[in-house]
């Protein structure tokens, strides 16, 4: 784990201060983040560059190791975070329901799509990692479509994430299962195939990589920087669309500084703070800014509907009929 005190620099990724409603906020701002630790540091250096009368405290951890510690503090009664930047918006969709999130609904969302943001405001999507097929340059057979991978030349070379340890691979099979087209017979369908699921997006990306496999379900980053890299694997976003992880903020309701905390929200979803998220290498969630190179144009690429209150919800009937169809 690494904890920081950043100081504002004027760092290679500092930006132009955007013209925000929260530009009079000061103080200190206490983030818990599981971004990766250069992005982190990225994204705080842009921030107090934007607003140097916030000095930032940032917290970095995986986001199930994030939560056992934040709720360790609820449990104390002292949360220490004014503001949450963690993986997905199915934590943040329990978090609201334990009216642990503020509602910040003045945010200006307008240029984005609906459905990545809590209608209430308490949580915001930020960026969009999403979930697609990474096919080996060996594979006689490039799918253009998911069912493409019920096909015999692709039996026994798929391979993909385990819901069971990863929550996009959980939101992955939740957003195709409830295509009509696919449903849980297509991930029975993969079973036939003999498709192995288990571990993460980089187990899976390795495997596809080395050849072990020739397909696989991954997070699309890691094989579109790769890729780039000469890497000899492709990513195809399949016509029916892929699912994502949105990399969500929120306020907490404790908050000390919701003014600072506000701020922030407002820099990552401001045009400033979408193109600081492609300088890094991800899918911005604003639609009117360029993706990084590889990526197709943002019109391009379809996002599957995804309710997080349903998946909340029914998580562990999801995953019990995952177990039943690939085992533990």
């Amino acid at each position: 784990m690494i904890r920081n005190t950043c100081i504002a620099a004027a760092a290679a990724l500092a930006i132009v201060q955007p013209a925000l409603a929260q530009d009079t906020a000061s103080g200190p701002l206490v983030l818990y983040t599981s971004q990766p630790d250069q992005d982190a540091q990225q994204t705080v250096d842009a921030f107090e560059a934007a607003y140097p009368d916030i000095e930032v405290e940032w917290v970095r951890d995986g986001t199930t190791q994030m939560m056992a510690r934040l709720r360790a503090e609820f449990e104390a009664g002292q949360p220490q975070p004014d503001v949450l930047l963690i993986a997905d918006t199915v934590t943040m969709e329990s978090l609201k329901q334990e009216d642990r999130l503020m509602a910040y609904p003045e945010a200006d969302t307008e240029a984005y799509d609906a459905g990545l943001m809590d209608p209430e405001g308490h949580y915001f999507s930020t960026k969009l990692i999403t979930t697609g097929i990474v096919v080996n340059d060996a594979a006689e057979m490039v799918p253009t479509s998911y069912a493409d991978l019920l096909d015999p030349a692709a039996a026994n070379s798929i391979v993909m994430p385990s819901p069971l340890e990863s929550g996009a691979a959980t939101i992955h099979m939740i957003s195709l299962t409830s295509l009509p087209e696919l449903g849980w017979e297509y991930y029975q369908g993969l079973s036939d195939q003999g498709a192995i699921a288990q571990g993460g997006n980089g187990g899976t990306y390795q495997a596809v990589a080395g050849g072990q496999a020739l397909y696989g379900f991954v997070v699309d980053f890691l094989a579109i920087r790769n890729a780039e890299a000469g890497a000899p694997v492709s990513f195809v976003f399949p016509e029916e669309g892929v699912s994502a992880v949105t990399e969500p903020a929120a306020i907490l309701s404790t908050a000390q500084n919701p003014e600072a905390a506000k701020a922030f929200i407002d820099f990552l979803l401001s045009p400033e703070g979408q193109e600081l998220a492609a300088s890094q290498g991800y899918l911005p969630a604003h639609p009117d800014i360029a993706p990084p190179p590889g990526f197709p144009d943002r019109s391009e690429i379809d996002v599957i509907d995804f309710d997080p209150a349903d998946a909340l919800a029914n998580d562990a009937a999801y995953k019990e009929r995952f177990v039943e169809i690939f085992g533990g």
